[in-house]
This record gives C-alpha cells, sequence and structure tokens, in this order.
C-alpha cells in the first residue's frame, strides 16, 4: 500500500537567469517569490502559496519551456510501477525523482512528499 497525490506544477523556464522568470509568474499569479537554498537558487524559486494548495515551483530547463505535473507519494516505485499500469512510461531515474511522460505525451514527475501535510491530509489517494 502506498499513497499518491498532486504535489504541485512546474513551471518550466528556458532561460539563463531564473530570477526574472520567477519575478514574472509570481507578479502573474499574485505571489511572492522565495529563493531556494543557496545549493539549488539558480535553478529553482518557489511561489509562496498557501498550505493548502498545490506548491507552485519556477524551474531553470535546458529544454523547452512548458508546465509540468509533480505527484508526491510516499513510494517512488510503487507510484511509478502504478503510472506503468496505466499505460506511462519511464524517461529518466535521478536520485530524488523520477521522470515520467503520459500516453498524451505529457512529462510529470514522481516525487517524495513536497507538502508538509502529505501524511495528515484527506485528500491522499491510499492505493493497494
Amino acid at each position: 500500500m502506498h499513497k499518491s497525490r498532486l504535489a504541485g506544477l512546474v513551471i518550466d523556464c528556458q532561460v539563463d537567469d531564473i530570477n526574472p522568470a520567477a519575478t514574472f509568474w509570481a507578479g502573474a499569479l499574485g505571489y511572492t517569490a522565495i529563493a531556494s537554498d543557496e545549493e539549488w537558487a539558480s535553478k529553482y524559486v518557489h511561489l509562496d502559496v498557501p498550505e493548502a494548495e498545490a506548491r507552485l515551483l519556477v524551474q531553470k530547463v535546458s529544454h523547452p519551456s512548458r508546465v509540468h505535473l509533480d505527484i508526491e507519494t510516499d513510494n517512488i516505485q510503487a507510484e511509478v510501477r502504478r503510472l506503468e499500469k496505466l499505460g506511462a512510461k519511464i524517461v529518466q531515474v535521478m536520485e530524488r525523482w523520477t521522470v515520467m511522460e503520459a500516453p498524451t505525451g505529457h512529462r510529470f514527475c514522481v516525487v517524495n512528499p513536497q507538502r508538509s501535510d502529505f501524511h495528515e491530509a484527506g485528500d491522499v489517494n491510499v492505493w493497494k
């Protein structure tokens, strides 16, 4: 048995500097931009959404700009297997997440819990 749910939306930006992109998206969506810790600051900026909402992340990427979903889970391998049964394919296994592609061609990531209420939330799917 494992759990999963939508963790957030990731705004992939093919840019040289992530900060102007984060400033734009923060202003467009009405949130404050929060820099990541020093190790990740050149690549990721979080938008300060209310705790009960899915997270919003602005990410610097080398591929064309797009938006993708992150699905958070307490068991990445089990969630990947479940999604493969639905028709998704593994694109790349990273150290802390797995990039997948839906049968529709959409890319998404399966990640460890991102929202602090994951283990207590009533909106988490339980899979057997």
